[in-house]
């Protein structure tokens, strides 16, 4: 159990404050806590008995019910009345402080707030804890109610699950279970509570007989669950590799060099979890497609943070729905946080239309990035950097900007190879296409300007055409479709100069300094776009 909270409780009971709330999912977990707590003699110096109320059975202590306890005034008669050092747990009472279609139960306010006195000078020491899995409060009782939050459960509770799960369950085969797959499942476990832990545990038990690494996946689609009752946040599926993604070698070989940095074995090197990347630069250059293809690569689930689901009608909402988020995504960490085409997202943050929400929702996004402490990797892309805010770009925030030029001549053959290889799988409609090296180099030549998506039409369009004539794809197929395309490297030259200009100083090339040089010494001289390279050339 978190040292941290075990702490805070033993103190609140010393200093014995009459009243604590504390908001959890888990309710056994917290009694259990509270339990083992209250006869710890070393931290809290007077042992207690425990008393546990549900509007169902009153209070029951020891399996015993306490009768005429049900109603909430004679519960909170009984706790007055009590001539023992104990602690009451009094379960989903916030009812009475008026959730949701539920005025505030006055009565019973009241009633708590007369006893105040009674549970901070009794000889008896008494403590209340509220436990529920939200906070409400009634606000004249801000004053004398302690709020504490119950953590989920730590790396070493997770472990200690699965490892009972897999002594009651000796019939399930666990030979490949070693200890570095079992830090990985349990690790991708954290942010769960202990119930949807052994829920998923349980689930990878039965789908095949047998536990091992490889069931990163059963875990991760428990954890979905958790993202999609938000409503806010959306889960990313994707079986994209890294290797899918053409080029970019710089910005792969950065990324690989992270993964795993949330391990144990992390530690031993006193390294911090890394706090993300924005990755700028020309469209359809395989920004997207980088952090999807991230979520596969470091096995964690990949988070899609859309602003527009943030805002809402209601005053206030907005700022709630952006901590909620946060908070999801820190649950179920270590986790990838997509950001895609962050500066439409904060377009409106110097206006004054909605009364400085964008401004709020925005600086809690900061903020949270700057001081986070839970593995949460931020990934945004951005294709307009003129509209992003200064604060945003400042080291601290990101851990590096890169910038995704136009593909390269060597990179255009490796796109070309990726999506040739993908959609060639019938002989017969490869039948007339000689797939090798000279075809690529070819293809390669004849695209000077194209960004990958454009490369990827070339193919489709290409496709269509030999399937509308009932034949196979041919070079001629290829050749025409190239020519009748205008690439956005010259219909937005002028963008993407600008784009070049800013990042020359600003960021880092997601190419390899190698395939830079091969660029500019086959580029068109005449070409400002084509013979100009933007980002610094680092090999990261």
């Amino acid at each position: 159990m978190n040292n941290k909270i075990i702490l805070q409780l033993s103190r609140l009971f010393r200093a014995r404050f009459p009243y604590i709330y504390l908001t959890t999912w888990e309710e056994e977990r917290a009694i259990a806590l509270i339990k083992k707590l209250a006869q710890a003699e070393k931290l809290i110096r007077v042992t207690r008995d425990v008393y546990t109320w549900t509007q169902t059975n009153g209070f029951i202590l020891n399996g015993q019910k306490i009768d005429g306890t049900t109603s909430p005034d004679k519960a909170i008669t009984f706790i007055k009345e009590c001539n023992k050092n104990a602690v009451f747990i009094l379960c989903d009472f916030h009812v009475y402080f008026g959730v949701k279609g539920r005025q505030v139960d006055y009565n019973v306010v009241r009633r708590l707030r007369d006893i105040i006195g009674e549970l901070k000078t009794s000889k008896f020491r008494k403590n209340v804890i509220f436990i529920a899995s939200e906070l409400i409060i009634p606000e004249t009782m801000q004053k004398e109610i302690t709020i504490v939050d119950m953590p989920l459960p730590t790396l070493d509770e997770i472990k200690a699950k699965l490892e009972k799960m897999v002594k009651q369950n000796n019939q399930i085969d666990t030979s490949d279970l070693n200890d570095e797959g079992k830090e990985r499942l349990c690790k991708a476990a954290l942010g769960l509570t202990l119930q949807e832990a052994e829920n998923a545990f349980a689930l990878a038990m039965v789908n095949d007989g047998k536990i091992d690494g490889k069931d990163l996946s059963i875990i991760l689609s428990e954890k979905m669950q958790v993202i999609k009752k938000t409503g806010i946040l959306e889960f990313i599926n994707t079986d994209i590799k890294i290797s899918d993604v053409g080029g970019l070698e710089n910005l792969k070989n950065w990324l690989n060099k992270r993964n795993n940095s949330w391990s144990e074995s992390a530690k031993k090197y006193c390294l911090p979890a890394p706090k993300g990347v924005l990755i700028t630069g020309v469209p359809g250059c395989g920004k997207s497609l980088t952090a999807k293809a991230m979520s596969a690569a470091w096995q964690l689930p990949l988070l899609k943070l859309d602003f527009g689901k943030i805002f809402s009608g209601i005053v206030g909402s907005s700022e709630e729905n952006m901590r909620r988020a946060i908070k999801t995504a820190e649950a179920v960490s270590p986790s990838i946080l997509w950001v895609d085409e962050i500066e439409k997202s904060l377009s409106g943050m110097n206006s004054n239309g909605d009364s400085g929400t964008s401004s709020r929702i925005f600086g809690t996004f900061l903020t949270w990035m700057q001081e986070k402490t839970a593995p949460v990797f931020v990934i945004a892309t951005a294709n307009n950097i003129s509209n992003l805010p200064a604060e945003l770009l400042r080291k601290g925030r990101f851990d590096e900007i890169f910038f995704v030029d136009l593909p390269t001549h060597r990179e255009r053959k490796e796109i070309f190879k990726l999506h040739l290889a993908k959609r060639l799988k019938d002989k017969e409609v490869a039948s007339k296409l000689i797939v090798d090296e000279s075809l690529y180099e070819k293809l390669a030549d004849m695209t000077e300007g194209f960004v990958g998506a454009e490369i990827e039409q070339v193919v489709i369009t290409a496709l269509y055409e030999a399937f509308f004539n009932k034949r196979p794809l041919e070079f001629s197929d290829l050749e025409t479709t190239i020519k009748n395309v205008v690439p956005l490297s010259v219909t937005q030259k002028e963008q993407i100069l600008a784009l070049r200009q800013w990042a020359n100083i600003r960021a880092v090339a997601a190419t390899k300094r190698d395939d830079m040089a091969q660029y500019s010494s086959d580029a068109d001289e005449n070409s400002d776009v084509n013979n100009s390279r933007g980002g610094r050339a680092l090999d990261v």
